[in-house]
């Protein structure tokens, strides 16, 4: 009876032990990360029969567990990474709209000073310090443009960085869980407790992987635990650790992606469906910051465009055709960096990209395919598709114009196409990283118009002619002042509803017969009430060096009487027309189908910016109380409470006192017995 109540008070003894120690365990780790609260697990051992009764022999501990509430965690961990997704964006976001409120800023200050240097040129053509005002101005809208792309590029760098960095992390999350796995097999073979402090040290690790992918996992029999990212990829099977490696994009290079490894195989994985921040960062690459910069160079673009063009319409004080303000948009340089070749293409032909009409352009990106017969223009932001025709084909041969998005893809040179070659087509790509101020001199602004309308006196109707798409000013002057002695347009209703037009030389010893004769006339035609009249000059098969157009309804006084205009020689070095022309454009719709100014254009893009930013920012906020409330609850089951384990401590301590006491009375007890039989 003496030895049975000294064991039962050394198994006492050695449970409050235990229990003791878990408390202090659970004390020391109140602020361990990832650490969740252990409980030992105690039970009453079979009692011994004695006498017809059970007397009890003592306790011992049956397990050590931790609370861990699987639903609670996994909550956890989901929202762990939604937040570290929006956070991410958040970031990004806010920095993208601090670039283009700084740098976009800087583009619509200098265009308006730009815009107002030329107004100046237009009120004064032969200032020659107005004129490089307007050179300077240029020079600084352009570095404008090079300074918002360099923001881009390091941006684009960072996030590089960034996607390379945490692909690390992840690799090496991988190998420790692998590893841990591993311990945890062959612990539980050597016993039959878990081993809570690894499964912690797991749980802690996949903690941390979700804040840069989403993760999903699953445990076999043995608690070894299978780790899947994204939507499925498995990361670690076992004791078998993958790891991720960032290559160069295809055939973007500075879109970099990710590969799975394992071993000496590895396979290609979208980064972007992975969840977390990692995700994160390729959704903002791809496809936020890529938007944007393919809007500014769109806009540079087509600020070059139609500068360049208003610039060829003129001549400068020497008389001469305006040269470029800004680079061309159609180099050589930038039409082929336009059109990217795959790497698994089986030649190496040329191709290259022509702008046709930056008022149809869009921000998309476009991939051609080649079947072996015709190329297909794929655009991979809304799907659409279109044939551009066979290859060899097109005028010249070899092009193939686009009849939806404004450019031509063009067959350079090389070798011979192969069935499945694919080529990415970028139209905007690198047009404000290129764009510079061409023009160095102001004296060849092009500020003078080359030829001049001037309606009759006598004319009484609405019908009016204008001079458009002047392409060669030099020679619409020869024409209209050397090969002619200025132009006579006249115009008259032939039958109710058609007019009739006729274009002569103006010289006063030539008069044009009486209509609707057309002896002598250098081009004559008719349209229809409500239509115009576009007119090459010189007509065809000339090469026309400009355009008269045709509008209203020139109805003379009288059956077949005609409304005159006469067509001049303008240059003058105080003729500023042209300038006007120049600096009308800042008013004029270009893009998006004619519908957006230069201004208007930015002002989209930088509010876009805005409100995305504005809404990441709540995003972030909602996922941030979102994992707070799961974070909460795991820890409510999980978490060490210090209150609780104070009392837990005096709980277990008394009882180790009071299994002490129990020990100190077998004692007693067996002492006696020994004196009673000396």
């Amino acid at each position: 009876m003496t030895v049975n109540l000294y064991q039962t008070g050394v198994s006492g003894l050695l449970a409050s032990q235990q229990q003791l120690a878990t408390t202090g365990h659970n004390i020391s780790n109140v602020n361990t990360e990832g650490y969740n609260r252990q409980r030992t697990e105690q039970d009453a051992m079979v009692g011994i029969q004695s006498g017809g009764n059970y007397i009890g022999s003592g306790t011992y501990i049956q397990d050590i567990t931790r609370l861990y509430d699987q639903f609670s965690y996994k909550e956890q961990v989901m929202n762990q990474s939604n937040l570290s997704n929006a956070d991410s964006l958040n970031a990004h976001f806010n920095q993208l709209d601090q670039v283009m409120a700084t740098s976009g800023g800087a583009i619509t200050s200098s265009l308006t000073q730009f815009y107002q240097s030329l107004n100046s040129v237009a009120d004064n053509p032969n200032d020659i310090g107005l004129r490089s005002i307007v050179v300077n101005q240029a020079e600084t809208l352009a570095n404008s443009f090079n300074t918002l792309t360099d923001s881009f590029n390091s941006m684009t760098t960072a996030i590089n960085g960034e996607i390379s960095q945490i692909a690390n992390n992840i690799s090496e999350i991988s190998v420790e869980i692998a590893k841990i796995n591993e311990n945890i097999m062959h612990s539980q073979s050597i016993t039959s407790g878990q081993p809570n402090d690894l499964l912690d040290k797991r749980d802690q690790l996949i903690n941390e992987l979700s804040k840069y992918t989403r993760v999903t996992t699953v445990e076999d029999s043995n608690a070894v635990m299978t780790v899947m990212i994204g939507q499925g990829t498995t990361l670690v099977a076992g004791i078998t650790p993958m790891t991720l490696e960032v290559v160069g994009g295809e055939p973007v290079t500075q879109k970099t992606e990710l590969k799975l490894v394992s071993g000496k195989s590895s396979v290609a994985i979208n980064g972007s469906q992975l969840g977390g921040s990692l995700a994160a960062n390729f959704e903002f690459r791809d496809e936020h910051l890529t938007q944007t910069r393919n809007e500014i160079d769109r806009l540079a673009m087509a600020i070059s465009s139609t500068l360049n063009d208003n610039q060829a319409s003129g001549l400068d004080l020497n008389s001469l055709q305006g040269a470029n303000l800004f680079t061309d948009i159609n180099t050589t340089q930038l039409q082929q960096g336009r059109s990217l070749a795959h790497a698994s293409n089986s030649t190496n032909i040329q191709t290259q990209v022509r702008i046709d009409d930056v008022s149809q352009l869009t921000t998309d990106e476009f991939e051609v395919r080649y079947d072996g017969t015709d190329f297909t223009l794929f655009n991979l932001t809304s799907g659409a598709s279109e044939n551009l025709g066979a290859a060899g084909t097109g005028t010249p041969a070899g092009t193939h114009t686009s009849a939806t998005y404004g450019f031509s893809f063009i067959e350079s040179g090389g070798a011979s196409l192969q069935a499945g070659d694919k080529f990415t087509i970028i139209p905007t790509k690198d047009s404000a990283a290129l764009m510079q101020a061409t023009l160095k001199d102001g004296n060849a602004i092009a500020a003078s118009s080359a030829v001049s309308v001037t309606p009759s006196i006598n004319n009484v109707s609405d019908g009016n002619v204008n001079i458009v798409n002047v392409t060669d000013p030099v020679a619409a002057r020869n024409f209209t002042s050397v090969a002619n002695n200025g132009l006579l347009v006249d115009v008259y209703e032939s039958t109710p509803g058609t007019y009739s037009y006729r274009v002569y030389n103006a010289d006063p010893s030539i008069q044009p017969p009486t209509p609707p004769s057309v002896v002598g006339a250098i081009t004559s035609g008719t349209f229809n009430v409500g239509d115009s009249a576009v007119i090459d000059m010189p007509p065809s098969p000339a090469t026309a060096a400009f355009q008269l157009e045709i509008t209203g309804q020139p109805t003379g006084q009288g059956a077949l009487a005609t409304e005159k205009f006469t067509i001049n020689d303008a240059f003058g070095i105080g003729n500023g027309n042209n300038a006007v022309a120049l600096a009308k454009t800042q008013e004029l719709g270009v893009l998006n189908g004619s519908k957006e100014t230069f201004s208007k254009s930015l002002g989209v893009s930088t509010s876009v910016v805005g409100s995305k930013a504005s809404n990441a920012e709540l995003v972030a906020d909602s996922a941030q109380a979102m994992y707070t409330q799961a974070y909460n609850r795991n820890q409510s089951t999980s978490g060490v409470n210090l209150d609780e384990e104070a009392a837990n401590l005096m709980k277990f301590q008394q009882a180790y006192q009071a299994s002490s006491q129990v020990i100190s009375v077998a004692n007693t007890l067996f002492d006696t017995i020994l004196a009673a039989v000396r």
